[in-house]
């Protein structure tokens, strides 16, 4: 495990890269847009559920990872650098489209459904999606020291701690959209966050193409 220090950094980018909007957000935001909060909030833990599965499926993967050859870790290396830089320059220059009126819209278009179907359908919207897995795989290991005795263990021990903390902001997000159903001005100061969003995640990209084998 990081020392304290580290620590606090990696649960203060984990709170800000869930903040930054994208499909489970949007899955969330719906579902409260249409059912209220509760739904939202359940919305929430179905994701949270499903993001399970990628942290202790990646966990096996980076043991073997560090065990594996060089080669296999470079190309690792590249995928994940590649996946977490295209994430921060589309954020860095992307417009915000989305409004209140946008996300009503979206959500008015869709039926309401009971909340264990929006737990379910939370579960797969993260499970099937692979960039959650490669997401895991650029951003947790970096916060691994490289002599750590079980990197498979600092790693389920990160992913969960990143997914428990992802819980608030998600509730957040649910409490906030049904405030929208109410309210027409909730926009402002988004554009900064997903400005900080971006350089971040371009910095962990640059950190993982600059890192080395662990052998070396």
């Amino acid at each position: 495990m990081p020392d304290f220090q580290h620590l606090l950094l990696f649960i203060a980018a984990g709170w800000l890269l869930n903040l930054t909007p994208g499909p489970d957000v949007l899955y969330i935001v719906s579902n409260s847009l249409r059912s209220g909060a509760r739904a939202g909030i359940v919305a929430g833990l179905g994701i949270t559920a499903g993001c399970f599965v990628h942290i202790f499926a990646a966990a096996v993967g980076v043991s073997a990872l560090l065990a594996t050859s060089a080669t296999a870790f470079t190309v690792l290396k590249w995928m994940g650098a590649a996946y977490l830089l295209w994430i921060g320059i589309k954020i860095l220059f992307s417009r915000r489209p989305q409004t209140s009126t946008d996300l009503m819209a979206v959500a008015a278009s869709q039926p309401q459904r009971p909340l264990k179907a929006v737990f379910i359908g939370g579960f797969w919207t993260n499970v099937l999606n692979p960039k959650v897995a490669i997401f895991f795989l650029a951003f947790v290991p970096q916060f691994i020291a490289p002599d750590a005795t079980s990197p498979a263990l600092a790693f389920a021990m990160l992913g969960v701690l990143f997914n428990l903390n992802a819980i608030p902001v998600n509730t957040g997000w649910a409490l906030v959209a049904a405030w929208m159903t109410k309210r027409d001005a909730v926009q402002r100061g988004m554009h900064w966050l997903d400005r900080a969003a971006g350089l971040m995640f371009i910095a962990f990209g640059i950190k993982l193409a600059l890192a080395d084998h662990p052998s070396n």
